[in-house]
């Protein structure tokens, strides 16, 4: 991080642009349109060779890292409860792999031996073969033409590339079953509007990805899910956040979290009475607790405010809170879209603190 950067504040619209030096905050921007450029392409026929097959046995997610991995693992926290097969995430082709199989290999390498050998494993054994991966080199050579592809048509940083993978699968999904149906456009418009909302010209008090990077800044901070697909969310940001902001933050289940909390956390910060009394010129300061930020899904938000009650570390994070706090409260939409929207916002966020030296 340089020194120069050190110096921006939040709401320094010039001084956050002229520090954004390798466009970070366009990229991040980006998730709309990679949905859109999803949706064309399913128009254009691009999914034609896997609808014909009727409903499949299962539908196998293919990836070894990255924002795809976190794209399978959130795919089949929120839909499997309504598609008819079994998602299944998964580093490698599994060996029972057959003809009743719908298989998707998803990353940004199209030479990753494990996503070559899955799909050509697939091909040969008689399933369907989405490729959601530049499909270029070996990865085309394994394949011969016999997969359909989703391959990115613009790109961006693997950091960012989580809504093109969540994309493809809901698209694949909706081509072989017609229990799942996804508006991609409807979604696209929706993170237009996300980046749009944490543009760098808008102030603090009414940009969630500055509010969240504001309440991160300077402290520990923990991203906790209180179910399989806020987890996966919060494990990916946590990547992000690391390798754009250079933080190390923790992604956790919330239960982990408010328990040390609790406990461990509240061990190492000693007697609350004590504290009262503290002198931080005789006694030094006091250790910082880290601030807990809690991933939720609208239908999941009173349960999990009812387990937060009465801890003051702890903020509630959603996809309808628009501004800081949670002030100005939006219409929430259905759960794979408040994920991308906070996936989306997150991004926003560490780009945010990667600017300021955060």
């Amino acid at each position: 991080m340089s020194a120069a950067h050190a110096t921006v504040d939040f709401d320094d619209t010039e001084g956050l642009l002229d520090a954004d030096r390798d466009g970070l905050l366009r990229a991040a921007a980006m998730a709309g349109a990679q949905v859109r450029a999803t949706a064309a392409a399913v128009e254009e026929g691009e999914l034609e060779s896997v609808t014909g097959g009727g409903r499949p046995r299962t539908m196998i997610w293919v990836a070894g890292r990255g924002a795809a991995e976190s794209a399978g693992a959130i795919l089949a926290a929120t839909v499997s409860g309504v598609a008819g097969e079994p998602i299944v995430v998964a580093a490698e082709s599994p060996p029972w792999i057959g003809p009743l199989d719908v298989l998707v290999v998803a990353g940004d390498d199209a030479g990753d031996p494990a996503l070559v050998t899955a799909a050509a494993t697939a091909v040969r054994r008689g399933a369907r073969v989405v490729v959601a991966a530049p499909y270029e080199g070996p990865l085309r050579d394994a394949t011969a033409g016999r997969t359909a592809v989703l391959a990115p048509r613009m790109w961006t940083p693997d950091e960012f590339g989580l809504t093109r993978y969540l994309a493809a699968g809901l698209a694949t999904l909706q081509a072989v079953d017609p229990a799942v149906q996804t508006d991609l456009s409807a979604m696209a418009d929706e993170l237009d509007a996300e980046a749009l909302r944490n543009s760098a010209s808008r102030e603090v008090f009414t940009n969630p990805a500055k509010a969240l990077a504001e309440r991160m800044s300077g402290r520990q901070a923990v991203l906790a899910g209180d179910c399989a697909a806020t987890l996966a969310v919060a494990r990916h940001a946590a990547t992000v956040l690391l390798r754009l902001a250079g933080r190390a933050v923790a992604a956790a289940g919330l239960a982990d979290a408010l328990v040390a909390l609790r406990t461990g956390m509240a061990g190492q910060l000693g007697n609350p009475v004590d504290a009262l009394f503290h002198d931080e010129e005789l006694d030094g300061p006091l250790p910082s607790r880290p601030r807990v930020l809690a991933l939720t899904l609208d239908t999941d938000r009173p349960m999990v405010a009812a387990r937060v009650s009465g801890l003051d570390d702890v903020d509630l994070v959603g996809a309808e809170d628009i501004g800081e706090a949670g002030s100005v409260p939006m219409p929430a939409g259905r759960p794979e879209q408040q994920l991308a929207t906070l996936a989306v916002r997150l991004q926003m966020a560490a780009v945010y603190l990667r600017l300021v030296g955060g």
